[in-house]
């Protein structure tokens, strides 16, 4: 048995609680859903930790640059100030662009989903009353996802791991934070 077939094995059981077709159906993907999520958060923690030194190094030269800017304004240079306002704008450009990463890194997980959905529910539509529309599995996982999101989002601070790494990241934003005088 290949990976995907055990996979597929796994993640049915989400789609046969209850033996209502629909229900399960829409019960299933909230569970697929927010096993996305669980796993994406995860994977955030994870980049996190092991990026934390890199980050350190980049908010540490950001703050410098920073200040530097701000001395040679005050000293009146320029010149200086041109310098070091160029390497401070290319580093919070690094800064922005590795936060954007580690968000990025939260959805990985939703596109193995909609992938492992294409296999099995292509062609299952769902008609939205009185419209004459009906929506596929994509629709379906993007809301069941935007739920799943929220309700982790309301309990996460009450599971262990995600509490510490949340205490974590609330501590490191505050001491990174740019000190604007």
């Amino acid at each position: 048995m290949g990976l995907w077939e055990l996979v597929d094995k796994v993640l049915i059981i989400f789609y046969k609680i209850s033996g209502h077709p629909v229900f399960d159906y829409f019960l299933g993907t909230f569970l697929l859903a927010l096993l996305a999520v669980v796993v994406g958060e995860f994977t955030i923690s994870l980049v996190f930790l092991v990026n934390k030194n890199h980050l350190d190094r980049l908010n540490i030269r950001l703050a410098n640059l920073q200040q530097l800017t701000m001395l040679a304004l005050k000293l009146g240079d320029k010149r200086s100030y041109d310098a070091c306002n160029k390497e401070a704008n290319d580093t919070f450009g690094r800064v922005f662009f590795n936060m954007v990463g580690l968000s990025a890194a939260a959805l990985w997980p939703a596109f193995f989903a909609l992938a492992w959905m294409q296999l099995r529910f292509t062609g299952i539509e769902f008609p939205i009353p009185f419209t004459g529309l009906a929506v596929n599995y994509v629709f379906t996982f993007i809301i069941c996802y935007i739920l799943a999101r929220m309700f982790f989002g309301r309990v996460k601070n009450r599971l262990p791991y995600f509490r510490n790494i949340h205490r974590m990241l609330m501590e490191y934003e505050k001491s990174s934070a740019p000190n604007i005088t």
